[in-house]
């Protein structure tokens, strides 16, 4: 007897996201339409200095979600092992963003001690569009601090976040 119901396929996008950037947005887009459900994951503890709060990540992804009518998307966070919270939320695939080939090589590491610790779930890396392949989060707040424009590498949401914490 076959079993004919759907199955939810549940993928995870992590990162710290500080701040989330169009190339961030495009990838999460892309991953939208191959999966069921994406759940944006904001880390909460990363290693390196953060400018917004968990809070203020969690937010400015919730207000972007809204204004782009990505329905199948939500935005969670997590201080777990990722592969933990991805078994805790269902999640089959963790999504990955690679720009060069210095990402790459990280997120093939990375890949690899997930699939060491949980073989049953998947990485699936995504190009970035070529029109993001400078972007960076830490790059795009020097600018911002700096005066420079940025709106074109960020989200609305995002860009007015960054002046307010720079009182530009």
């Amino acid at each position: 007897m076959s079993d004919n119901r759907k199955h939810s396929r549940l993928a995870v996008y992590p990162g710290s996201f500080d701040p989330l950037t169009n190339g961030h947005l495009d990838i999460a887009r892309r991953a939208a339409r191959l999966f069921d459900t994406l759940i944006v994951a904001v880390y909460v503890l990363p290693t390196k200095n953060v400018l917004f709060s968990a809070d203020e990540r969690v937010a400015l992804w919730q207000e972007v979600i809204v204004s782009e009518e990505l329905g199948n998307v939500r935005v969670d966070r997590f201080t777990t092992l990722l592969v933990e919270y991805v078994r805790c939320v269902g999640g089959q695939v963790i999504i990955k963003g690679l720009r060069s080939p210095n990402d790459f090589e990280a997120e093939f590491q990375q890949g690899l001690m997930n699939s060491k610790l949980a073989p049953e779930i998947e990485t699936v890396c995504l190009l970035t569009n070529l029109k993001h392949l400078f972007v960076s989060s830490s790059l795009l707040k020097e600018v911002c601090r700096l005066g420079g424009d940025v709106t074109d590498m960020l989200p609305a949401p995002v860009v007015r976040a960054l002046r307010s914490k720079y009182s530009l």
